[in-house]
C-alpha cells in the first residue's frame, strides 16, 4: 500500500482509500486493459465497498495525472491501461474485444518518415488494427 500512497502523491492525488484500492486492483489485474465497469465488477468481488460512480471519477483523476491511459476503441466503452511509459500499439479482435499490444520499429520508422515527407514532426501517436481469427 505503501508503493500505491507514493505513485498518488507524486501524481499530485491525495491519497484516499478508494483511489489506492483502485490503483491496487490495476496493478493486480491479469488484464491490462479494464473499462471502469471491469474495475467495479473486480473490487465488488474483492468485497471492497467502492461505487460505480466513484470508479468513474477516480480513473478519470488518474487519467488527468498521467497515472492511467484511456483508450476508445471501435465498437466498444472506454478501457484504461496503466501508464508505464512505454509506447506501444494495439490490436482489437472484433469478434471477442480482447485487445494486444503490440510494439514494432519498421512501422515507428515508417510513420516518423510519413510525417516528415509531409514536414512534420510526430509528438505522438495512437495506432489501433481491428483483427479478426483468421478462418
Amino acid at each position: 500500500m505503501a508503493d500505491q500512497n507514493q505513485e498518488l502523491r507524486k501524481a499530485g492525488l491525495k491519497v484516499t482509500l478508494p483511489r489506492v484500492k483502485i490503483l491496487q486492483m490495476l496493478e493486480a489485474s491479469d488484464q491490462r486493459h479494464l473499462s471502469a465497469e471491469d474495475v467495479y465488477k473486480q473490487l465488488m468481488e474483492a468485497d471492497e465497498d467502492v461505487g460505480l460512480a466513484t470508479v468513474y471519477r477516480v480513473l478519470t483523476q488518474f487519467e488527468t495525472a498521467g497515472l492511467v491511459e484511456r483508450h476508445n476503441f471501435d465498437g466498444g466503452h472506454s478501457v484504461f491501461e496503466l501508464d508505464r511509459g512505454d509506447h506501444h500499439d494495439h490490436m482489437v479482435c472484433v469478434e471477442t474485444g480482447k485487445v494486444i499490444e503490440f510494439h514494432n520499429d519498421e512501422i515507428e520508422k515508417l510513420q516518423v518518415a510519413i510525417a516528415e515527407k509531409h514536414g512534420y514532426d510526430i509528438t505522438g501517436h495512437s495506432l489501433v488494427l481491428y483483427v479478426k481469427p483468421k478462418a
